[in-house]
């Protein structure tokens, strides 16, 4: 007697595109890890044109009111803070908001722009 396999020769021949697409598709669900942030590089003048939401609340002086200041930041931590809040690791919900916005391009550029504002800007952009 012949044995009969549960899978038939058609779903063996595509079970490896099955299984690239669904590795696709899972990680597509994650975002990009932190370390992909240093890789990011910023254009601080484009940085300067997004800025103007944050600067509604967050100074560009980088004076402290309630608002924590986000001048003179290191660009990896911009990144890193903002992905925070893009995948809901960081819960405020204005935050979450603004941050789901922007693109990883915008937060380059972003990270860029307030790494060259205040205190310690020099060593931030190196």
């Amino acid at each position: 007697m012949r044995e009969i396999s549960p899978v038939s020769p058609l779903r063996r021949r595509h079970a490896p595109v099955a299984a690239l697409a669904a590795a696709a598709l899972v990680v597509s669900f994650f975002p990009a890890s932190p370390a992909a942030a240093d890789s990011l590089v910023g254009d601080p003048e484009y940085g300067a044109f997004l800025a103007g939401e944050c600067v509604t609340c967050h100074q560009e002086s980088g004076d402290f009111d309630g608002i924590p200041p986000i001048v003179g930041w290191p660009v990896e931590s911009f990144v890193l803070v903002m992905r925070q809040y893009q995948d809901g690791t960081r819960e405020n919900p204005v935050m979450r908001t603004i941050a789901g916005r922007y693109s990883d391009e915008e937060l380059a550029a972003l990270a860029a722009y307030f790494a060259t504002l205040g205190p310690g800007a020099i060593e931030n952009t190196r």
